[in-house]
C-alpha cells in the first residue's frame, strides 16, 4: 500500500517542482511583464531547482526522482492562456533532457499533467474567464473547465499525489522522460 511505497522512498531523493501562477488574458494584450513573470516562475523556476538537485543527487551516488508539474496544458491549448501552455509544454522538454542527462546517475525525470484541480489558483481563474469570456462563473465550469472530462469531476489533490507515489517509487529507467496525464478523461494520449 501507500504506506510501503512512502517507507521505500525514504531512501530515494525526490523533487517535485510544483511552483506556478496563472494569469489570463488573450495574446494581443499579455503584457510583456506577466509573460516574463510566469516564464520565470514555471520555467525558470524548474531549471533552478532541478539544477540544485541534480548536483546533490549526482554527489550523493543513489539516484533519485525529478517529478514536474506540468498540466494538461503541457500537451493542450486553451484560449487567454499563451504562457501557461508554452511553460507547461517547456516542462515536458525539460524532463526529457534531465532524463537523458540523469540515466547515468540513475536519476529519473517525469511529468504529471493534471486537468483541473480546484485549488486556489482554479478559483481564482473561474471568475476572470467569466469575464472574458462573457459567460457565468458556473458555465466557466461546467463549459470550459470540465467541458471534455468524461464525468464532469475535477482532478482530486489525491489524484496527482498517487501519480507522484508512482513516479517516485518507480526504481528504474524504464520509466523516465514520460508524462501522465491525470484528468479524468479531458486528454487522452
Amino acid at each position: 500500500g501507500v504506506d510501503a511505497v512512502v517507507k521505500q522512498l525514504g531512501a530515494v531523493d525526490i523533487l517535485v517542482s510544483n511552483a506556478g501562477i496563472q494569469i489570463v488574458n488573450p495574446l494581443e494584450s499579455f503584457s510583456y511583464a506577466d509573460w516574463k513573470k510566469l516564464m520565470a516562475i514555471h520555467v525558470d523556476g524548474a531549471f533552478l531547482t532541478t539544477r540544485a538537485c541534480l548536483r546533490q543527487m549526482y554527489a550523493r551516488g543513489k539516484g533519485g526522482s525529478i517529478i514536474y508539474m506540468g498540466s494538461v496544458h503541457s500537451k493542450e491549448a486553451s484560449v487567454l492562456k499563451a504562457p501557461y501552455v508554452t511553460a507547461k509544454h517547456g516542462l515536458i522538454g525539460l524532463a526529457k533532457v534531465v532524463a537523458k542527462e540523469g540515466a547515468a546517475h540513475g536519476v529519473r525525470a517525469n511529468v504529471i499533467c493534471p486537468g483541473f484541480v480546484r485549488t486556489p489558483l482554479v478559483d481564482k481563474q473561474i471568475p476572470e474567464q467569466a469575464r472574458e469570456l462573457n459567460i457565468s462563473e458556473a458555465d466557466v465550469v461546467k463549459k470550459v473547465m470540465l467541458k471534455d472530462t468524461v464525468d464532469g469531476e475535477f482532478t482530486t489533490v489525491d489524484d496527482v499525489a498517487a501519480c507522484a507515489l508512482f513516479f517516485a517509487g518507480f526504481g528504474s529507467n524504464a520509466l523516465t522522460g514520460q508524462s501522465i496525464v491525470v484528468s479524468h478523461g479531458w486528454f487522452m494520449q
